[in-house]
């Protein structure tokens, strides 16, 4: 199969660690006794990913607390009443606020690359979280002696190092989980703050050469959590002419659970820069149907209409559980869906002649 094929990040939790995650928020469990529950649900999970046939893998997020908040888990300097995030279905995730400086993650993405690394037999990929979703941090009111502009230098140079770690640790690719970015045109539908995103993304994309960032890419979606969505309701074409702006290698866009996929396609085949590689989303996590290999195959086929075979790829739309408390998605769908995105996708490359 010569059409690269990946998947964005997080599987479900098996039921041995969703407990132990409990127990250990409880006091119940060590440290220790903890990690060795999350080692074992990583092994599991690369294990069965290499079962399916996947080219390219990942640790499943397995020890991340979620996709967005692994940077800044345990630090002394937050406070629990952030930026709130709506989903359609009523619920809401909120973030933490800042209440101090220097900013500094507590915890790398390196450290979770490395450990798959050593239980993996094929290439693994990292994500990581955009600077952009961390810059939602810092509180509306300024932070004595902290002014905003000390915490951006101090994010950029934290950004850049955990991309850079996982690049020099041997990462095959390193995805940078935007989802925040079409999320920030409901909150501000004249754009300003998605301006603010793409300018600050790239403040730490340019400090990368031309040879890494082709190695970056760039992930976007409507939110996934609890079989919902923050901002599916959110016009794309509104988005994505600017996201194509940010100086990324690869682009992974949902597309399997878009209302109108051929509209997105156009849009993106206008603006596709020139070295870029579009991963587009054959698989909806959030349906709990298995899609079918043909399926798959129908909607590679659909974007080759629209987009370079050689700069074409497939993802799923999503983590199928970007939050570690997620149960809505069961592990055996997830690998299930992930093995009719592989065939499919390589349905699609024989009927291309690629």
């Amino acid at each position: 199969m010569t059409i690269p094929t990946e998947l964005i990040g997080s599987i479900p939790r098996p039921q041995e660690l969703q407990a132990a995650m409990a127990a250990h928020g409880a006091g119940e469990i060590d440290d220790a006794a903890f990690a060795e529950v999350q080692q074992r649900a990583v092994s599991d999970t690369i294990r069965r990913l290499e079962d399916t046939g996947s080219p390219v893998v990942t640790d499943g997020e397995q020890s991340k607390p979620s996709f967005v908040t692994y940077p800044i888990a345990g630090s002394s300097q937050l406070a629990p009443a952030g930026a709130v995030i709506p989903f359609a279905d009523g619920h809401q995730r909120q973030l933490p606020v800042l209440t101090g400086g220097p900013f500094r993650y507590q915890a790398h993405a390196v450290d979770y690359l490395k450990a798959a690394q050593a239980l993996a037999n094929v290439p693994v990929k990292q994500a990581v979280i955009a600077p952009s979703a961390m810059s939602l941090l810092y509180p509306s009111e300024p932070i004595d002696g902290y002014p905003r502009e000390a915490f951006l230098t101090d994010l950029i140079n934290e950004a850049e190092a955990d991309i850079r770690s996982c690049l020099d640790a041997g990462a095959q690719s390193v995805q940078l989980d935007f989802t925040e970015g079409r999320l920030s045109l409901k909150l501000d539908p004249s754009g300003g703050v998605l301006d603010q995103f793409i300018e600050l993304n790239n403040l730490v994309l340019e400090r990368f050469s031309a040879e890494e960032r082709a190695k970056i890419g760039v992930h976007t979606c409507p939110g996934g959590d609890q079989d919902s969505t923050h901002s599916l309701d959110v016009d794309y074409t509104g988005l994505l002419p600017k996201m194509l702006q940010l100086k990324a290698g690869n682009f992974y866009v949902q597309l399997a659970s878009e209302p109108d996929p051929e509209k997105v396609l156009a849009v993106i085949a206008e603006y596709l820069p020139a070295d870029a590689r579009i991963f587009v989303g054959v698989i909806d996590p959030i349906d709990p149907r298995v899609e079918t290999p043909e399926e798959v195959r129908d909607r590679v086929l659909a974007a080759a209409r629209h987009l370079p075979v050689d700069r074409l790829g497939t993802c799923d739309d999503c983590g199928f559980s970007p939050f570690a408390d997620d149960t809505s998605t069961s592990r055996e769908t997830a690998f299930a869906k992930i093995k009719a995105r592989l065939e499919g996708t390589a349905l699609a490359a024989e009927q291309l002649g690629v």
